[in-house]
């Protein structure tokens, strides 16, 4: 292998400039995870600047038979960006790939990089006058070829969907160095197979993610967001779905946390306060937009009295100021980082249809009610799509062969709801074993063989989603 991996650097230097081969220390941001629990080590690290020097690394680590990690934002929950130990991948960040190549106002859609980063993208679509809806606690950093590699999803799911359904193009590297350009702006393309499915949430498994065409939407003038308290899940079910029934497309989220979630924030945040009088059993974050600039406050004020009235809500607040909304949704978006400050988490990331979100809290909280010690649940997340994310603070001295355990408990509770153990983060390294046992031989057995139809030589992050070959 050493003989190929000068060979390769050999064949780099044709095209890369200095700035764009790292290695030793240079490498080792690369090779850790957003939170810093997982760990690998990195050959080198490759960073290229255009999609023509991406086609000359893939074509020669195919050649070579060199295992390649694409990376973007890093920012990933499941290590599926990052290289495995060994010390034999090679890491290849697109993050110098940052250019926004057109913006179509008319089409409703901008042409960008896999190396932009999110928060850079929507600034881009609001200088336009339009709206690119993915929103993501990491959108400052997160990368869209990281956002595409794991069909991320986000608050506004709810409202404009996944990844999936924000894209209408894709520019590919595949394994060969080839590159297929389906960069078409196109709501209508009925051409055959819909190729970029394929790669979308396949997480750099089947091909390289160089460019997109990104969906647009118009701007949202008003907002207006509100802070509910109510007694329990199944009532707050009853909320979303008559806010769905009422309000339709002008509900843009609708999030959950728990009474014990939102007092352990308010304990860890600096400069948070209360949203409500009293405490509560469980919250609710809703907010609803139009285009317009006035008019739907006082009918999401019709609705919330009519919701009072039905004795659903035990309290609530509306936010009437912009830093108002900004301290109602920092309480949400920073629920992981205050978990983290209480002790050490143990994270999930899951999915059941939204009306089973009550059945599977209540499942996973008779599970855990006779451990000791008892970690302590914090679920939160997007109910209006069913997206859980289910994080426990563990007691001093929990053991850790009990993380397993929960960790099985609470994805058997979830498949009992008909769920998926894996919502928005992907499988990555992290969860190989748990796809094999949880999926059908039929499902594993076409991952791979597309898998070997578009990357025979199986370089293309090796132990993401599949086991890695045992030949490498």
């Amino acid at each position: 292998m050493a003989r190929a991996y000068r060979s390769f650097r050999a064949l780099l230097r044709e095209v890369m400039d200095a700035d764009g081969i790292l290695e030793g220390d240079a490498a080792g941001r690369y090779t850790v995870d957003f939170w810093g629990q997982h760990r690998g080590r990195a050959a080198l690290v490759v960073r290229p600047r255009s999609t023509a020097e991406v086609a000359h690394i893939v074509k020669a680590a195919n050649r070579l038979r060199i295992p390649l990690v694409p990376q973007g934002g890093n920012t990933g929950l499941v290590a599926g960006g990052i290289p495995d130990p060994s010390g034999e991948m090679v890491v290849l960040s697109l993050e110098r790939m940052n250019r926004i190549r057109e913006v179509d106002p008319a089409g409703d859609f901008l042409v960008c990089e896999a190396g932009c980063v999110l928060s850079d993208v929507q600034r881009r679509a609001e200088a336009i006058g339009r709206l690119f809806p993915l929103h993501l606690g990491a959108e400052g950093s997160c990368r869209i070829g990281g956002n595409l590699a794991t069909n991320a999803g986000g608050i506004h799911v709810l409202r404009y969907g996944m990844m999936r359904e924000l894209v209408l193009g894709l520019e590919v590297v595949l394994a060969d160095g080839r590159i297929w350009d389906g960069l078409r702006a196109l709501r209508k393309d009925n051409t055959g197979y819909d190729l970029k499915q394929l790669f979308i949430g396949s997480e750099g498994t089947l091909g390289v993610i160089t460019a997109a065409v990104l969906r647009l939407w118009p701007r949202l003038h008003e907002r207006v967001t509100a802070w509910l308290g109510v007694r329990d899940l199944t009532r707050a079910v009853e909320i979303v779905q008559r806010l769905r029934e009422a309000c339709d497309a002008l509900l843009i989220a609708v999030e959950f946390m728990s009474g014990a979630g939102v007092e352990l924030a308010l304990r860890h945040l600096p400069g948070a306060a209360a949203p409500l009088a009293r405490p509560v059993p469980w919250h609710l974050l809703v907010e609803l937009a139009w285009p317009f600039a006035e008019g739907l406050r006082p009918k999401f004020e019709a609705l919330l009295e009519e919701l009072w009235s039905r004795e659903l809500i035990l309290d609530g607040t509306l936010a009437d100021s912009e830093a108002a909304r900004a301290r109602l949704w920092r309480l949400r978006e920073d629920h992981s980082d205050a978990a983290r400050r209480e002790g050490v988490i143990a994270r999930f990331d899951v999915s059941v249809p939204p009306g089973r979100v009550p059945e599977l809290v209540a499942r996973v909280s008779r599970g855990i009610a006779d451990w000791e010690p008892r970690p302590l649940p914090i679920p939160f997340g997007h109910l209006g799509d069913g997206n859980v994310h289910y994080n426990f603070v563990l007691p001093e001295g929990f053991p850790d062969q009990l993380r397993h355990a929960l960790a099985q408990l609470v994805f058997d509770r979830v498949a009992a709801c008909g769920g998926s153990f894996a919502a928005e983060h992907g499988i990555g390294r992290i969860k190989v074993e748990e796809l094999a046992r949880r999926r059908s031989s039929v499902e594993l057995e076409l991952f791979r063989r597309i898998k070997r139809a578009l990357d025979p030589q199986g370089i293309l992050n090796p132990g993401v989603i599949l086991p890695a070959p045992r030949d490498p």
